[in-house]
């Protein structure tokens, strides 16, 4: 069974929920509100399941509830901040505030952070800056995920990463991706659910592929296009582990477990549109590009071409008035917070069948 509940109530949850382990309350709201957000954008796998994982790691340590950031490096353009095993989303938002300001005085500005945790989504950051006239690229690394090519172990995280720019009257043209065939909160939801996953998504422990999100959960996600895949998340963690000086390769602890200091490093390079070109030229250009890409006729059985991060608001908007579908897995998960921190769950929405009674 799931449960619809509107996007205000889940945000005031987890906040308020947070907020009783003794995070501070804007860092508590800024947690909330990436992982509805994640939720109104159509990726549950970055929603509210993630709020247990979180708040586990707050209660025994791991991360520490009252993020530090401080800055080691200051060379101007170039900044690495040691986040002390804060909150990622808040050690993050600080990265970004600080990458606009220095990209709008040298043009352009790389941020780097060490010591951090899961950020959620990357797309929340990238975001940000674009929405403040940057184009905007944020790597991150993540806890062993994959096998190196032609291996049978998780060494390499999926170590996403994300592209933002402002895209004129478009909004924001954004992509978000890991470079795995698919993000690991995907299969952690279909388990969730109670779902198969789709063939060419994972393996198991022993690297036979799988169908089973069970035993994926304890296998290999496999690389997206291959031999590709894989070099591309190395070379990331090369970005976000190495450089940064922080945890890289299987010495990065996941979300998923409640125990150890995470290691996840970032790093976020912001350019300044306006150190480049007139912004208003920038508009002009890049609204060409989406509309010559929309443009494209379609192949049988598409009704409709999107660029980057459009699917994103089309849902977004919708889920905003119909409400946002939980799991029940998801939702007991809330239930037993609720009960842990002593919180009022959400009420959830009546569902249609209930209405018509």
């Amino acid at each position: 069974m799931s449960h619809i509940v509107g996007a205000a109530a889940l945000r005031r949850f987890a906040a308020t929920a947070t907020e009783a382990l003794g995070v501070p309350p804007e860092d508590a709201r800024l947690l909330a509100d990436t992982l509805v957000t994640a939720e109104l954008w159509g990726h549950p796998s970055h929603g509210m399941l993630r709020l247990p994982w979180y708040l586990r790691r707050v209660e025994s340590g791991a991360t520490a509830p009252v993020a530090r950031p401080e800055t080691v490096v200051d060379n101007g353009a170039v900044l690495v901040i040691d986040g002390h095993h804060g909150l990622g989303q808040v050690l993050t938002h600080r990265a970004t505030t600080l990458g606009v300001e220095r990209a709008r005085h040298h043009g352009v500005s790389t941020v780097a952070v060490r010591n951090s945790g899961h950020f959620g989504t990357a797309a929340y950051f990238t975001r940000q800056a674009a929405e403040q006239g940057c184009v905007a690229l944020l790597a991150t690394n993540a806890s062993p995920a994959m096998a190196p090519w032609g291996g049978r172990e998780k060494r390499v995280g999926t170590n996403p990463w994300s592209i933002a720019a402002p895209g004129g009257r478009y909004g924001t043209v954004v992509m978000d991706i890991a470079n795995t065939a698919v993000a690991r909160g995907k299969i952690y939801h279909a388990k969730e659910r109670g779902e198969p996953i789709p063939e060419g998504w994972a393996a198991d422990a022993d690297g036979v592929p799988t169908t089973d999100a069970r035993r994926a959960v304890e296998g290999l996600i496999l690389p997206m296009a291959g031999h590709k895949g894989y070099a591309i998340s190395f070379m990331f963690d090369v970005l976000a582990g190495v450089l940064t000086g922080s945890a890289s390769g299987s010495a990065v602890v996941g979300p998923y477990s409640p125990h150890g200091r995470s290691g996840a490093g970032h790093l976020l390079i912001c350019i300044d549109i306006r150190s480049m070109a007139a912004p208003e030229d920038f508009e002009r250009h890049i609204e060409r590009l989406v509309e010559e890409t929309k443009a494209t006729p379609t192949a049988p059985g598409t009704e409709e071409i999107f660029v980057p991060g459009e699917p994103e608001a089309r849902t977004a908007e919708r889920l905003r008035t119909e409400g946002i579908t939980l799991a029940d897995d998801t939702w007991q998960s809330l239930v037993r917070i609720a009960e842990r921190t002593g919180v009022t769950p959400p009420v959830p929405h009546p569902r249609p069948e209930e209405l018509s009674a």
